[in-house]
């Protein structure tokens, strides 16, 4: 016992040393970015233009960007934490043979864009992407909403905020500090993270047909957060179970069977 005592001092002073390194460099184990370039080209498409944009804040972002066909609404995608934009070249193809726009964003510190990524930074560059293509005829109301995994966070805070056309939520998140909680049960991060990410309290707000795509042996976001955040959705909404898949899957039949079902339900868009 008195052994425990003399060292109870050190292992306390040892635990909050590591705490404060935790908080201070919590961005740099947060975000996983692949900051290679990737041309469009070099990723195997046609018909998609890289566009470089600068922010209000003086960060250059990358991003791909290729029209849609007449009558037929632009996805916007927001990817996960992983990779660069150039590692969802398949997903762009598969909608552009839809007749689909697609608007690739690349984050901050990924792929080419430079600056630091954070939640407000990563939420405000993707309003302004939306304000950008308002500006290229393309309104809110013929935009459909793509988040992946992280990417899932920001598009449900934009189509809480926008009259989007529809959602789409790949692996989503109830709220990535829930997510950082199941991971690590004994850091205090409800405490200390900064980029929270709170998705669940912002679905109610979203009136927008939504669809959920989630595996039921994801790995890194739980499967019943997205059955939570289908939960306090409003309808119209639809869910994708996909069995014994892991975190983020190539689009397969069913999904993408979900997909085109979203897409036959929205009217055309008169010219």
């Amino acid at each position: 016992m008195w052994l425990i005592r003399a060292a109870a001092p050190a292992l306390i002073l040892a635990y909050a040393a590591f705490l404060t390194y935790v908080t201070f460099t919590q961005r740099s184990m947060l975000f996983r970015p692949d900051t290679e370039h990737v041309d469009p080209k070099a990723a195997g498409l046609t018909g998609v233009v890289e566009e470089l944009v600068e922010t209000p804040d003086g960060a250059k972002l990358v991003t791909w960007w290729t029209p849609p066909e007449p009558g037929r609404p632009v996805i916007v995608y927001f990817h996960g934490n992983g990779g660069n934009i150039s590692y969802r070249a398949a997903r762009v193809a598969y909608f552009q043979r839809h007749g689909c726009g697609v608007l690739m964003v690349e984050y901050r510190g990924y792929g080419g864009s430079t600056g630091t990524p954070s939640e407000h930074a990563l939420k405000a560059d993707a309003r302004l992407m939306l304000d950008r293509l308002a500006a290229k005829g393309y309104p809110s109301d013929r935009l459909i909403l793509f988040g992946e995994s992280l990417g899932s966070g920001i598009a449900v805070e934009l189509a809480s905020q926008r009259p989007v056309a529809a959602l789409i939520l790949d692996s989503p998140y109830t709220a990535l500090v829930d997510v950082a909680a199941e991971r690590l049960p004994l850091i205090p991060v409800r405490l200390l993270m900064w980029d929270r990410f709170l998705s669940l309290p912002k679905i109610a707000s979203v009136h927008a047909p939504l669809l959920i795509i989630h595996g039921d042996a994801d790995d890194v976001v739980p499967f019943a957060m997205g059955e939570r955040m289908f939960a306090a959705a409003n309808d119209p909404k639809s869910f994708v179970r996909l069995r014994g898949a892991s975190h983020v899957t190539p689009l397969n039949d069913l999904s993408k069977s979900a997909i085109e079902k979203l897409l036959r339900s929205i009217p055309a868009i008169p010219r």
